[in-house]
């Protein structure tokens, strides 16, 4: 060929399927690059249009995914499939309401169509219409008994209505199914614990563990169900791999849960603290940044620390932080003696059970008369002295054991019990903690560079 290199033109149509094969076998970059190649033949296009926005959305652009999509819609408006992606994007992008207006619209043009029966019923049982989520999801089932994803969504339905048993056989279909999925299993594994079948839990563990020895979930749901090698705290890993799956619509799901941590981590600074923008505060644990803008008005210097980067982009669209750091909190404040008047931490700390090396490290980090405000789940009377790991999880702690800790430290303490959220239409019962480090001149005031306080 001379070094020349050979021009092979094809059609649009052929072009337009090259991009779908693309998809298809995720060379997502390919497939992009098509559709800008089509979209400067045809700038209106409505399958490049719609297929950019596709592919916009699974770069993480649910902006320009949104505007793509939607102008295909205005050319091409009968598009049930076209209408569906569509309110997959309005989901991840926590509008919901149009979401499930998107998914209906699709559901007219094509009322067999699986995938927005399926993601409909979800965005029902999000807004707690659980018999209309049911139907939605047995609609599926009657058009397709294999689908993959409908058993899952269905199982946690009926474990919200009560009907244990029936739940259990649509987690044992989900897991059939799709055998590697993770939520599936732990799902299943709950179910049998709450009726009591602990070795049944178990076993399921077992196997997850089996098929997938490498995987941080399965070895903690493990350890969950069967009290064996629990560890002190959940490892890097689990944490990670828990928050950056759940980063995704994180904040709506909280606020269907009636998410109260953040508010009554805040309340209780501000029952010893005047929010005069003077503090130099850290966020431990930040996840999407939800304390931020309640923090802000104390804070001359605001810092937010998490594990997990999904969450830490998200806490970077809220524009309260001064600095975020992705870093294992109890190493970040190990690593910052004496830098900060004030340290909280919502529900992070549900992810420790040994609560000695943080609570050392936070003593250490804290300056003389600053305060750290946490919250865990409350492991009762019975655990009063100790800590536990629950089969969903998390860790409990009983509050006489958060006191001798923290006053071991060095910190004086005052425990709260409240309220953290709703799971499964039940309480979670957490313990608010607020410590203060002696000396300074008390809490009303802000540390200076040199670590003194004024009033």
């Amino acid at each position: 060929m001379d070094g020349q290199t050979e021009r092979i033109e094809i059609t649009v149509d052929q072009a337009t399927a090259l991009v779908v094969e693309y998809m298809k076998q995720g060379r997502f970059r390919e497939a992009e690059a098509m559709c800008l190649a089509l979209r400067k033949v045809e700038p209106e296009n409505p399958d490049a249009l719609h297929y950019s926005g596709v592919l916009a959305h699974k770069r993480g652009d649910n902006a320009e995914a949104l505007a793509l999509i939607g102008r295909s819609l205005e050319i091409v408006p009968d598009q049930a499939d076209w209408y569906s992606n569509l309110g997959i994007v309005l989901q991840s992008n926590s509008q919901f309401e149009a979401a499930t207006e998107a998914f209906r619209r699709a559901i007219v043009l094509n009322p067999a169509h699986e995938n927005a029966l399926n993601n409909i019923g979800v965005l029902q049982r999000l807004f707690g219409r659980l018999e209309e989520a049911e139907a939605s999801f047995r609609a599926v089932i009657a058009l397709n008994p294999d689908h993959p994803d409908v058993y899952l969504n269905l199982a946690v339905v009926l474990d919200q209505t009560g009907r244990v048993q029936d739940a259990l056989t649509a987690y044992c279909k989900a897991v059939t199914l799709r055998p590697a999925h993770p939520q599936a299993r732990r799902l299943l594994a709950i179910a049998y614990a709450e009726i009591g079948e602990t070795q049944k839990a178990i076993e399921v563990c077992e196997e997850w563990v089996r098929n997938n020895p490498n995987d941080p979930k399965a070895r903690h749901a493990l350890a969950a169900h069967s009290g064996r090698d629990v560890p002190a705290r959940a490892s890097d890993e689990y944490v990670q791999s828990v928050f950056d799956d759940f980063s995704d619509g994180f904040e709506a799901k909280l606020a269907r849960l009636e998410y109260r941590a953040p508010a009554l981590v805040c309340e209780a600074l501000a029952s010893v603290a005047v929010a005069d923008g003077s503090r130099d505060i850290a966020d431990v644990g930040c996840g999407t940044g939800l304390c931020g803008p309640l923090l802000a008005p104390f804070a001359r210097r605001l810092v937010g620390v998490d594990l997990s980067r999904g969450m830490l982009k998200l806490a970077a669209e809220k524009q309260t932080y001064h600095e975020l750091i992705h870093a294992e909190l109890t190493r970040f404040l190990q690593e910052h003696p004496d830098e900060f008047d004030v340290i909280v931490s919502a529900d992070t700390l549900v992810y420790f059970g040994a609560l000695e090396q943080v609570a050392t490290a936070a003593a250490g980090s804290l300056r003389p008369g600053g305060v750290l405000v946490f919250t865990v789940e409350d492991a009762g009377e019975e655990h009063a002295l100790s800590w536990m790991l629950c089969r969903h999880g998390r860790y409990a702690h009983g509050p006489e054991y958060v006191r001798r800790l923290l006053s071991d430290v060095g910190l004086d303490t005052h425990i709260a019990r409240g309220e953290l959220r709703r799971e499964s239409g039940l309480p979670v019962a957490g313990l608010i903690v607020r410590a203060t480090k002696p000396g300074g001149l008390g809490t009303t005031g802000a540390g200076s560079a040199s670590g003194e306080h004024h009033a």
